[in-house]
C-alpha cells in the first residue's frame, strides 16, 4: 500500500500528515514556541530526593521540575543478574547533584517531564545505548535467521574500543554495511559531543536536542511503502534535501517541493480531517458511529450501530459494525494521538466466535501503529481494555484549551438555575448589608429570564427585602457569570 507524507511548514508551526489510500492516518504537530522535549538530553540538577516514593525531582531549566523514578536510573539496575536487588535512590542521588538525563515523556497536563538516566540516541537504522553493551533487535524483525545475521553484521562493524550497545531498528532489515557504518559513526560522534558538553556546561543546560519534526519524518516515518514526501516550503525543502543527502540519501528521490496554488493540506482534505478529529462523534461508512471521550484518567470509545441495518439479522449487524469500528478505532488513536488507559465499548456480542474475530481485527488494525501498546481480551463486562504509550500531548490538548464557559465539564448551568442562585445570593446579602439598591450584572440570557419568566419571583424578593433590584446586561459575561453590586 502506497503512503504519502505531507509536510506543511510555517514560521510558527510544522504539521505532518500521513495519507494512506486517500485517508489521513496520522497527524503530527510541532509548534516553534512549544517544541516537544522527548529525546532531549540535559545536564540536570537534583532539586529534591523523595526516598518514600523512590523518586527525585530534577531541575532541567523548565518551569516545572522533571520527575525521575528509581526504575529509570540506569545505575540502580542490577547488572549482575535479576537476583541482585535494585539500589535505593537515596544511595544514588543527593540534593544539588549534577546528573545527565534524557526526557522520555513530555510534560503533559499538570505533570512535569519524565526522565531517565539511560541515554539512547536514535539514528535511522540503529539506536545507540552508550551505557549498555548488548545488541538488541526490533521485535518486528521476526525471523531468527535475519536477527542473527543483523546482529553479526553490526558487531563486525563496531570498533574494538566500543563499550556501548545498539538496538537494530526495523529500517535496518535491508540495510547495507555502508549504511550501518554511517549510522554507527554518526551516533558515536553525537554521543562524544554530548559527553564533552556535560563536562564543560553548567547544570540545567541542554546538551542535545532531538531533530525537528520535519527531520524526524525522514529519519523515522519514511518506509518502503512511502511513495512521496511533499514539502510546501522551499526553504525547508532545501534544508531537508541537505539533511537527507548526508543522513538519509535513500529518501531523496521521493522528496519534492509542492508549488501548487491550493494549500497542500486543503488539497488532500487534511484541514477537514483535523476538525473532525476534535469532535466526539466519528461516523462510520455503514451508518454506525463512535463516541470518543477523553478525560484526565482515561479515554473511552463507545461503538453504536446508528442507522446501520443491512445485516441479515441483528447479530450480523452488530458484528459488521464492530468489525468496521475496530479499524476506525485504530485510526482514531493514531490521528488524535490518544494515550494512557483506553476503554473500548464494542456493541455486546453473544457469539464467542464474533468476539474473537473483532479482537483479531483490532490487533491487525493496530499493527501499523508506531507507538507501543498492549491490548487485553474482552472483560466480564464486555469491554476491551488497552494501553497506548503516551509520550506527547494528544491532538486535542495541543489545539484546544478548557472551555471558559463550562470549565471543562462539557455542560453549563441553565439560565433558570443561575437566576435561582442569584436570588439566594441577594437574600444572603440583604441579611448582612443595608444598601440603597441591589444591582444584578449578568449575561443577556439571564437578564431576559428575570424580565420574563422569573419576573414574579424577582419582584417578590424585592418586596421581601424592602430594597429595589435593578438589572444590567454585561455582554462579555458567560452564562454562569454574574455579580451583585451594592449601590
Amino acid at each position: 500500500m502506497n503512503e504519502d507524507i505531507l509536510i506543511n511548514i510555517t514560521p510558527q508551526e510544522t504539521r505532518v500528515a500521513l495519507i494512506l489510500q486517500g485517508a489521513v492516518q496520522e497527524l503530527h504537530i510541532e509548534r516553534t514556541l512549544s517544541r516537544g522535549m522527548a529525546g532531549n538530553i540535559y545536564l540536570g540538577k537534583v532539586a529534591r530526593v523523595l526516598p518514600g516514593m523512590q523518586s527525585a525531582f530534577i531541575d532541567i531549566g523548565l518551569e516545572r521540575a522533571a520527575f525521575l523514578h528509581v526504575a529509570d536510573i540506569w545505575e540502580a539496575r542490577s547488572h549482575d543478574g535479576p537476583a541482585t536487588p535494585m539500589l535505593p535512590i537515596e544511595k544514588l542521588l543527593f540534593d544539588g547533584m549534577a546528573v545527565t538525563v534524557q526526557v522520555i515523556k513530555d510534560p503533559i497536563g499538570t505533570k512535569g517531564a519524565r526522565l531517565s538516566t539511560q541515554i539512547s540516541i536514535a539514528g535511522r537504522m540503529l539506536v545507540y545505548l552508550p551505557q549498555d553493551s548488548h545488541i538488541g533487535i526490533s521485535q518486528r524483525i521476526e525471523k531468527e535467521s535475519e536477527r542473527e545475521a543483523l546482529r553479526g553484521k553490526v558487531q563486525k562493524l563496531l570498533p574494538p574500543e566500543e563499550k556501548g550497545g545498539f538496538i537494530i531498528r526495523t529500517m535496518a532489515e535491508d540495510a547495507s554495511e555502508a549504511d550501518l557504518q554511517m549510522d554507527i559513526d554518526y551516533l558515536r560522534k553525537t554521543w562524544s559531543t554530548i559527553a564533552a558538553s556535560a563536562k564543560s556546561k553548567p547544570p540545567t543546560s541542554l546538551l542535545h536536542q532531538d531533530l525537528s519534526l520535519a527531520q524526524r519524518v525522514l529519519r523515522d516515518f519514511v518506509g518502503d511503502d512511502t511513495s512521496t514526501i511533499q514539502v510546501d516550503s522551499r526553504e525547508n525543502f532545501l534544508m531537508l534535501q541537505q539533511f537527507g543527502t548526508s543522513y538519509t540519501p535513500s529518501v531523496l528521490t521521493r522528496l519534492s517541493h509542492y508549488t501548487g496554488e491550493r494549500p497542500l493540506f486543503d488539497l488532500y482534505g487534511v484541514e477537514e480531517e483535523i476538525q473532525r478529529a476534535l469532535g466526539r462523534r466519528v461516523d462510520l461508512k455503514s451508518g454506525g458511529y463512535l463516541i470518543v471521550d477523553q478525560t484526565e484518567a482515561m479515554t473511552t470509545i463507545d461503538v453504536n450501530t446508528g442507522s446501520y441495518v443491512n445485516g441479515r439479522n441483528f447479530d450480523d449487524t452488530i458484528f459488521k459494525t464492530n468489525l468496521e469500528a475496530a479499524h476506525a478505532i485504530a485510526r482514531q488513536l493514531r490521528l488524535r494521538n490518544l494515550g494512557g488507559i483506553i476503554i473500548l465499548d464494542f456493541i455486546d456480542m453473544e457469539n464467542a466466535e464474533h468476539r474473537g474475530s473483532v479482537l483479531s481485527e483490532l490487533h491487525k488494525a493496530l499493527a501499523r501503529d508506531r507507538t507501543k501498546m498492549s491490548v487485553s481480551g474482552f472483560s466480564a463486562l464486555g469491554l476491551v481494555e488497552m494501553t497506548r504509550k503516551r509520550t506527547r500531548e494528544s491532538l486535542a490538548r495541543i489545539l484546544c484549551e478548557t472551555c471558559p464557559a463550562c470549565s471543562g465539564r462539557g455542560q453549563v448551568k441553565t439560565a433558570r438555575t443561575i437566576c435561582y442562585e442569584i436570588l439566594r445570593e441577594l437574600l444572603r446579602e440583604a441579611k448582612q448589608f443595608n444598601p440603597r439598591e441591589f444591582r444584578i450584572l449578568a449575561s443577556q440570557i439571564v437578564v431576559d429570564m428575570f424580565l420574563e419568566e422569573e419576573s414574579q419571583h424577582l419582584a417578590m424578593l424585592g418586596d421581601f427585602i424592602g430594597k429595589p433590584i435593578s438589572l444590567q446586561v454585561e455582554t462579555v459575561y458567560q452564562q454562569e457569570q454574574y455579580d451583585i453590586i451594592l449601590m
